[in-house]
């Protein structure tokens, strides 16, 4: 969910920050419930020099129609458990105390056949592919693409925080679902399971450059405009989930964790125009936001100033 602080919070916004903190607290006391905490550009407005030097609303790209009731927000608070049960008592919790915040928009995530395989986050997306094979299977690299590291030129604060990004992308499952197995798998660029279509294994990486015209995987495929050297891939981390909100409203609520947004996201996102997967896919909303490091650090350094 993401909040925003209320007029009067702004004008103590000391007593703001240590309600969020304060609830990010109460929903940890739920046991099964895992609680992060991002802030949007729009926390910083009072603090714009400890502000991440990227951290900016998010734009709209080519083939967006952003709902602004469901895009950005000062802060987003992500919970994840098992339990739906326990979800919903972490979120009364959290809110029970915040004041001086007011609720901006929500949206509850599914991932379908979870699992993790070589080190790698895979689920089923609502196009019926196994996404997460992009991911790196070690800690390192996960680290290395995520994690902000010192002489990037951030606030000293942010240095092990990461740029989160949040995109909810409706899907025309209709009509995805008209074309066959084989044109889907054209369109995506893999196998359902993950294979290449060149017959490199999942696990593996193919050679691009070994097929210049597109003739085994298409020049217009989601993964060889995402990634075009799979040897270098970009350097961001996915943890993607599905959503439905009935009506025929189903999709993706896109996920990713960089250390540098437009090296990451906005450099992969860029390269996605004209994809031929674009006329099965609408972002409604979303935004960018940073996730703070561990510890209570960065708390005390925007307190201090």
């Amino acid at each position: 969910m993401t909040l925003d602080i209320t007029p009067a919070g702004a004008s103590r916004f000391p007593v703001a920050l240590g309600q969020l903190i304060n609830g990010v607290g109460r929903a940890r006391e739920v046991g099964r419930v895992g609680v992060s905490v991002g802030l949007g550009s729009s926390f910083f407005s009072g603090v714009q020099s400890l502000r991440p030097s990227h951290l900016k609303p998010m734009p709209s790209f080519s083939g967006d129609l952003l709902d602004e009731s469901q895009t950005h927000g000062d802060a987003l608070v992500y919970l994840e458990s098992d339990s739906a049960a326990d979800l919903e008592d972490a979120a009364r919790r959290l809110l029970s105390v915040m004041s001086a915040w007011r609720p901006r928009w929500r949206i509850g995530g599914f991932r379908k056949e979870n699992r993790t395989q070589g080190g790698k986050w895979l689920a089923r997306n609502p196009f019926h592919f196994t996404e997460g094979f992009g991911n790196p299977d070690k800690k390192r690299e996960i680290v290395d693409r995520a994690v902000v590291v010192p002489g990037q030129g951030e606030p000293v604060w942010a240095e092990g925080g990461s740029y989160q990004v949040i995109r909810i992308v409706r899907f025309a499952t209709d009509l995805w679902d008209r074309d066959s197995v084989d044109e889907q798998e054209r369109i995506i660029g893999r196998r359902r399971e993950g294979r290449w279509l060149d017959g490199t294994p999942e696990e593996e990486q193919p050679n691009f450059a070994a097929d210049p015209h597109g003739k085994a995987t298409p020049l217009d495929s989601h993964v060889r405009l995402a990634a075009p050297d799979r040897r270098n891939p970009p350097p961001m981390v996915r943890r993607s989930y599905s959503y439905d909100r009935g009506d025929g409203d189903s999709g993706l609520i896109f996920s990713c964790f960089q250390r540098d947004l437009v090296q990451g996201f906005e450099t992969v996102q860029r390269r996605l125009e004209g994809e031929s997967l674009a006329k099965y896919v609408l972002t409604t909303g979303g935004g960018y936001f940073f996730v703070p490091p561990p510890g209570d650090g960065w708390t005390e350094a925007l307190l201090r100033s």
